[in-house]
């Protein structure tokens, strides 16, 4: 299986995103990637690739210039609004004074309805312009969040809407030219400190970067300096299936984003492609023991988990304290799903703690075929893997047979397993 596993301990911003994705092609293909990317029109906007290093790593650069500028993600909290008073819901004027430097300028503004306009005239597949309008409206749902505002209302500075067009689109162009089956990564390293925006001084993770990450594995290391942009934490949450460790893989490129800001730590995202086993997964495993809960309330717990896409569910009897009898339930799930099972199992036992476990699964690949036969239709499930075949007919099907003949369903596998010889 296609894999690409992402290295977020220097955090997640769309040039860093760009920059790695880009690193994995060689140099030919990064020539021709950056001419697509030129080409396919966004205004007075460029992208350029720089080979460059942080801490004595070598990587790419990646630069969005708009109108010959480039713009950071200071830039971005900067000019990121929301207006209540009316408007033609498309582009408009008006005079801010921000500080930049020792200047004043005038600055336009985008709203939402002109930022999905400007990606429908992408010259980019309609699989591709999806994504960026899909990461671009993540975005504008956190900052109408912050704002508590509508998303319509939402407006973002023209030069720093097109910075963030460019960047989203030149992430999803490369995703959909890499085409990985799965994408996993890291937890994300947000940073620490505070950020400047119009409004004033505002903490780290920035407040539409931290309900971004809501479900997110992050931390922070003390690095002072917003490291995931909201950019990036949308990118991440659109793209990424799962979190943890780096899984077993074959590696066959890597590509390091470098970071514009230098610290002690090399500011890079390194992305990891390769292939993976499927039969092999990073798993969360979840704990409690139970001395007060019903056998009715026990089993509609297991049922709810289950709903709640739980792998494996059961409960085992054990003694507990004061010589009490008690249920261990015991849950696996994958990783993505554990936030929303675990409020599953506090809402549905009478559990005050649950232990986390992150074991690894092995399993047999696993497909369903159909054999027809004297006996009719039956479906069977075929187990293969570590040197194993194993084949079995679903249960459903010897059951219906075996009413329709008044047979059991010993006699109809028996007859199933004469079929098959």
């Amino acid at each position: 299986m296609k894999t690409l596993y992402l290295d977020l301990g220097m955090g997640a911003a769309g040039d860093m995103l760009t920059a790695s994705l880009l690193d994995l092609f060689d140099e030919n293909e990064q020539e021709e990637i950056i001419e697509e990317l030129n080409a396919m029109g966004i205004p007075d906007t460029v992208i350029k690739k720089e080979r460059s290093e942080s801490s004595g790593v070598t990587g790419m650069r990646s630069h969005v210039l708009v109108k010959g500028a480039e713009e950071g993600a200071e830039a971005y909290h900067e000019h990121v609004k929301e207006h209540h008073h009316g408007h033609d819901g498309l582009k408009h004027s008006h005079e801010h004074h921000h500080e930049h430097g020792e200047h004043e300028h005038a600055h336009s503004h985008t709203s939402v309805r002109s930022v999905v306009s400007l990606i429908d005239a992408l010259k980019l597949n309609d699989n591709i312009k999806n994504s960026v309008k899909e990461v671009y409206a993540l975005i504008a749902r956190a900052e109408s969040k912050v704002h508590g505002t509508e998303v319509d209302m939402v407006h973002f500075h023209e030069v720093g809407a097109m910075d963030a067009v460019a960047d989203i689109a030149a992430v999803c162009f490369l995703m959909d030219r890499i085409a990985p089956d799965n994408v996993c990564a890291s937890a994300v390293n947000t940073g620490s400190g505070t950020v400047r925006c119009a409004h004033g001084i505002l903490p780290v993770p920035a407040p539409a970067t931290a309900i971004l990450l809501e479900g997110i594995p992050a931390y922070s290391n003390g690095i002072e300096s917003e490291l995931c942009t909201p950019t990036g934490a949308a990118l991440v949450k659109y793209y990424v299936n799962s979190y943890g460790p780096m899984p077993l893989m074959r590696t066959s490129a890597v590509g390091y984003g470098l970071g514009k800001k230098e610290f002690e730590q090399a500011n890079i995202l390194r992305s990891f492609l390769g292939e993976s086993d499927e039969s092999e997964e990073n798993v969360t495993e979840l704990v409690c023991e139970m001395d007060d809960i019903t056998g009715e309330e026990a089993a509609y717990a297991l049922e709810r988990i289950m709903e709640e896409g739980a792998l494996e569910a059961y409960m085992t009897a054990v003694q507990m304290k004061k010589n009490r009898p008690g249920l261990l339930l015991t849950v696996l799930s994958r990783t993505e799903d554990k936030e929303r099972i675990l409020k599953t199992i506090f809402a549905n036992t009478t559990t005050i703690g649950i232990r986390e476990y992150q074991p690894k699964r092995h399993k047999l690949e696993r497909s369903i075929s159909t054999v027809e036969g004297e006996i009719g239709r039956v479906d069977v499930k075929i187990s293969e893997g570590f040197g194993v075949r194993r084949v079995k007919a679903e249960y459903e099907d010897l059951a219906r047979i075996a009413k329709e003949r008044g047979l059991s369903i010993s006699e109809v596998r028996e007859l199933f397993n004469d079929q098959c010889r």
